[in-house]
């Protein structure tokens, strides 16, 4: 027998049937929550053998399992960084922002059922306030009629849903669904968490998840894979957290764009699993398609400790698959010596700016920045490990033995109910909560703008420090005055405890309160707890085996939920005479397109929220957000009551933006709301993956200039034609005419990624409508 198999005989675990040709192999169930679906590594085996043979050549452990999935791995066209693949993910993930449009979207497709493994979880409408029961309780009730439809629109389709404080859907994913191998699709931007136990994990937008819940294969642009490759090995304040923000100083927030960043080398082996999905976690923040590191130890140890041991044992089995192959090639290789890494802190307002806490002091003091901290964040999806949490504890233990407290307001997220219960039984919660800190809900909270902040004023200048992996301006708080700053767990806990970025933990001195100085040790902490995890209270509610009978309600009158209607078809004619609604001045995240934070409550009714429009950009004409001229009245006022003025007038519009347009979350409501409210067009220099694609599947055409020389060229009074749409093709220019109020015209090139299906979308309206059209057909 395998040793897989001897284990499940001697232990009693339940073999299911075994195919005659795989006599010795078991097979697994890919969650405790889905007995009857299998984890699949033949298939992964087959086609990784298909594809390596039409190759020939090594394979990066990221093409493994991305062209493991492929539909067709006989005939897929391979070319890195420039063709489209079609693939098959194992499963889908959805958090309850993202996941009411989604389910919106797959109601509207008219499938009974969902074809793949898919779970919705409950994470991002809670908002942060007095501490994690009452603000549960209250967010319980506020959000019923969404948690409601969810709850309903997932038990009629087969999808499974995690109840509010359950935990963050990452947290979730990592401990239940993510296992070497596997390729799963969220729609969620901190979807690649999952790579820290070797997946493919993907974050996209809500069209993206109905596209694999409907059973149709998903495109991908082939990714281009950066290989980090790790020596040494991390010791002292150094953690997980420094590798990322070290690495997004280097490559930047567009950087990763359209790549695979795959860790690799004997480093790795230093750095524990939930440590590798923190580093997977903010890859996003570099633009990266995913990042993931190697099958090894490490994440054999997470899978036995939370209850996966078969996953493991069969993983060892395939190992081969899960690796990289010797001799591989990437596009690119930068190299880390762990034992030379120092601890990090990076900020403010963008992930990249990269600083090593040793400088941040000086540095903060010589740019004008707020040296004083006013509050400490320790948590999120990317830092709320048993370990992250442990690191912690160990900082505030020392601080608490000389009488001394935070001198900073201090928060804890737990990233789930399994963290929060085991944290409480182990002590760690209580340790954070003597130093001074208030344990929050298990939710994103102020990660995502979930934060009722008083202590402070909007407008008011101030610093503070967190373990998350966004710091864009007014993220947190809306405040756009509040410097953020991104560093580990334990650096936060140190600086909350100091009060002030010029303390440095590893050389400063702090004076206990029996006035002597002592210094902070480097935290050490156990990566995985002795006992069991505690999984605390049971969250999850099974879908039923037919919900066929299960009523979905959505009021028409409701102000938070509202049924799609179809997009407009193309009517075959040139985009004449378009408006620019705005020419965005330099960055332009998806929380400029479309806020979070209070927002967040409209994110199922597309009208409601469609309010906040580009809120967030700043006008180049006049250096203000939300104020732009309405060309037909020629007065200024807020970007989505002029969208809304132009709809009505039936008047086109189109977006002008800079570099990397879209950037941050994979919210797909910031392609939604453009269309909504009329939009055709977005002209940029770049733009970010996810934002294009979900323009691509909302009817948009994201184009970007031939030359990046021209975004100057055009002026927010201008107009401008799209011309040659009869003949859109692949990899064909199109030609943009802007017209000046002047009377002079002149050309410009514009470029585009659209395939032959992409196309498609457009001409149809949207994805979902040429979804409709193909069913419609094949019926």
């Amino acid at each position: 027998y395998s040793p897989f198999f001897q284990h499940a005989l001697n232990s009693g675990i339940r073999c299911y049937h075994v195919a005659p040709a795989l006599c010795q192999r078991a097979k697994v169930a890919m969650s405790h929550f889905e007995p009857n679906e299998h984890i699949n590594y033949e298939k992964l085996e087959k086609n990784i053998n298909i594809v390596r043979k039409r190759l020939d050549r090594p394979l990066t452990l990221s093409e493994k399992i991305v062209y493991g999935h492929l539909d067709d791995p006989a005939k897929q066209e391979i070319e890195r960084g420039k063709t489209y693949l079609r693939l098959r993910p194992d499963r889908v993930a959805m958090q309850d922002a993202t996941a009411q449009m989604a389910m919106l979207q797959f109601i509207s497709s008219g499938l009974p059922k969902v074809a793949v493994p898919s779970t919705i979880h409950c994470d991002h409408l809670i908002e942060a306030q007095s501490g994690g029961e009452k603000d549960l309780r209250r967010a319980k009730d506020i959000n019923q009629e969404v948690y409601n439809f969810l709850a309903t629109a997932g038990a009629k389709y087969g999808v499974g849903f995690w109840k509010p404080g359950s935990g963050i859907i990452h947290q979730i994913i990592l401990e239940n669904y993510s296992y070497p191998g596997v390729m799963l699709i969220g729609t969620d931007s901190h979807t690649p968490n999952g790579g820290g136990l070797g997946g493919i994990c993907i974050g996209v937008g809500g069209a993206d998840a109905v596209d694999v819940m409907a059973g149709i294969p998903w495109e991908l642009k082939c990714p281009k894979v950066i290989g980090v490759k790790l020596t040494g090995k991390l010791s002292g304040w150094s953690s997980p957290k420094d590798v990322i923000l070290k690495v997004a100083g280097i490559l930047t927030v567009k950087g990763g764009t359209g790549a695979i960043i795959e860790y690799h080398g004997p480093g790795v082996d230093s750095i524990s699993c939930t440590g590798m999905a923190t580093i997977c976690n903010m890859g996003a923040e570099i633009g990266a398609t995913t990042s993931i590191f190697p099958y090894n130890a490490r994440m054999k140890k997470y899978l036995g400790k939370t209850g996966r041991a078969d996953i493991a044992a069969l993983a060892d089995e395939f190992q081969q698959h899960l690796v990289p192959d010797s001799g591989c090639q990437y596009d690119q290789v930068i190299e880390i010596n762990l034992s030379e890494l120092k601890p990090h802190i990076n900020g403010p307002f963008t992930p990249d700016l990269a600083h090593p806490v040793s400088d941040i002091g000086a540095v903060a003091e010589k740019e004008g920045w707020p040296v004083d901290i006013r509050v400490g964040l320790i948590g999120s999806c990317t830092n709320s490990s048993y370990e992250d949490m442990g690191r912690s504890a160990a900082v505030a233990k020392q601080a608490l033995a000389h009488g001394l407290k935070c001198k900073s307001k201090f928060t804890i997220t737990p990233g789930s109910e399994q963290i929060r219960a085991t944290i409480e039984r182990d002590g760690y919660a209580q340790i954070l909560r003597d130093v001074g800190g208030l344990v929050l809900a298990n939710a994103c909270g102020p990660c995502i703008g979930q934060w009722d902040r008083k202590d402070i004023k909007k407008g008011e200048k101030n610093t503070i420090v967190t373990s998350y992996n966004r710091n864009f301006t007014g993220r947190n708080d809306a405040n756009p005055e509040t410097h953020a700053f991104v560093t580990s767990p334990e650096i936060v806990t140190a600086l909350s405890i100091a009060g002030t970025l010029k303390f440095n933990p590893e050389t400063d001195y702090l004076t206990g309160a029996d006035g002597k100085k002592f210094k902070l040790e480097a935290p050490d902490a156990d990566e995985l707890p002795k006992l069991d995890f505690d999984p605390g209270q049971d969250t999850y509610q099974y879908p039923p085996k037919d919900g066929s009978g299960q009523h979905v309600d959505v009021s028409p009158t409701s102000q938070r939920l509202q049924l799609l209607e179809p997009f407009d078809k193309w009517d075959g004619k040139d985009l004449e005479d378009m408006l620019i609604l705005i020419k965005v001045k330099g960055k332009c995240t998806t929380d400029h397109i479309s806020a979070a934070g209070p927002w967040l409550k409209f994110r199922g009714h597309l009208d409601n929220i469609s309010n906040n429009l580009l809120i967030g950009a700043i006008n180049i004409e006049n250096g203000k957000a939300n104020s732009v001229r309405n060309a037909l009245t020629q007065e200024f006022g807020p970007v989505p009551d002029t969208a809304r003025y132009y709809k009505k007038m039936g008047v086109k519009w189109a977006v002008i933006g800079d570099e990397n347009y879209g950037e941050g979350s994979s919210r797909e409501h910031a392609a939604l709301e453009p269309r909504h409210l009329g939009g055709r067009v977005i002209i940029t220099k770049s733009f970010a993956r996810i934002h294009e694609t979900n323009l691509k599947k909302q009817g948009l055409l994201p184009l970007t200039f031939a030359d990046p020389a021209d975004y100057n060229k055009i002026h927010p009074v201008d107009k401008l034609s799209i011309v040659g749409l009869a003949d859109f093709a692949p990899g064909k220019p199109l030609k943009c005419i802007i017209k000046h109020p002047n009377g002079s015209q002149e050309t410009i090139m514009l470029n585009h990624t659209f395939n032959e299906s992409q196309i498609e979308w457009f001409q149809a309206g949207s994805a979902l409508n040429r979804m409709k059209e193909l069913q419609q057909k094949s019926s």
